[in-house]
């Protein structure tokens, strides 16, 4: 985290559009109740003092939660004692944190992935452990829940399961899968290459290797990962290679990003059932790893620019 926390948290709030206010506030009856002191760090961008979080000197077995929706962050067994006066963690939960340029220009803030909370700064290199990275978090971002207590009934599930897909333009992507029933969020953002923090003209320029694709946060208790998955075939052309419509680029392919074998074998059996009906499918299946969400200019283009997705139309396919 650092010095000048305080003001970088004030830039934040005052570089945010009146969109991506209004769809914070939107959100926020749908997230726990926060503290004066909690939203200072978890919405504010603030930073706790080194060496007073709750969770800095804690190694009890269990798993760490977001503050302000519950989701499940990190393991313990990930924990490490890395001297620097905030818990430190060398690996999070698959899918549950997503990484972005700090607005200071050096850092990458880290994020829950399900609600945006802000936890502090991934660093890496620094040699700690085998994974050479350290996720620096705040203690007031989470809670925690020792490994005795999950064993329980009495705990409650975090319900929030994600799945990210490539289909062309990721504007159009975003503005239907918003709409589609049980959908939590979708961020749109680029994945799938090798530039780590690539920008929108990198992707464009093909240097990059990353497609412009979309996560989505959604409630399994409302759909499943099949239901989404062939809602997206249904909203892109499948068959069209490196292309969608008029947009021309590898960054435009469709291709799906699994988190597990589960996943990826519920695209195998659509991809097989699609292509029984005589679908030259030209999807491409590939293990998820880091999603960089996208520039703030294009999270929800289309709600502000009052505009429409102009080859993303839902045909039906299954």
């Amino acid at each position: 985290m650092g010095l000048a926390a305080t003001t970088v948290a004030t830039l934040t709030l005052k570089g945010q559009s009146q969109s991506q206010m209004t769809t914070n506030d939107q959100n926020q009856s749908k997230w726990n109740q926060l503290t004066p002191e909690e939203k200072r760090v978890i919405v504010e961008k603030g930073t706790e003092r080194a060496f007073t979080g709750e969770y800095d000197d804690h190694y009890e077995d269990g798993t760490y939660t977001c503050k302000r929706c519950n989701a499940e962050l990190y393991q313990s067994v990930n924990k490490f004692d890395a001297h620097c006066g905030w818990p430190a963690f060398d690996k999070e939960i698959p899918g549950a944190v997503r990484r972005k340029p700090d607005i200071d220009g050096s850092r990458t803030e880290i994020l829950c992935a399900t609600c945006g909370a802000h936890l502090g700064h991934v660093f890496m290199g620094e040699g700690f452990t085998q994974t050479d990275t350290r996720h620096c978090v705040n203690s007031i971002s989470m809670n925690f829940i020792p490994a005795r207590m999950q064993k329980s009934e009495t705990v409650m599930p975090t319900a929030i399961n994600k799945a990210i897909f490539a289909g062309g333009c990721f504007w159009g992507m975003e503005y239907q899968f918003k709409q589609a029933p049980g959908v939590i969020n979708a961020v749109v953002g680029y994945t799938g290459g090798h530039t780590k923090n690539p920008t929108y003209r990198e992707v464009c320029d093909h240097t990059t290797g990353h497609a412009e694709a979309i996560e989505v946060t959604y409630d399994p208790q409302m759909t499943n990962y099949e239901n989404l998955a062939k809602f997206f075939f249904e909203i892109h052309d499948p068959t069209q290679l490196n292309r969608q419509g008029p947009d021309i680029g590898d960054q435009y392919r469709s291709e799906i990003f699994y988190y597990d074998d589960q996943q990826k074998a519920t695209a195998e059996k659509l991809i097989s059932i699609l292509t029984q009906k005589g679908y030259k499918v030209a999807t491409s299946l590939k293990p998820a790893t880091i999603f960089y969400p996208a520039e703030d200019y294009h999270q929800d283009y289309y709600t502000k620019t009052g505009g429409s997705p102009y080859c993303h139309i839902y045909t039906k396919r299954f």
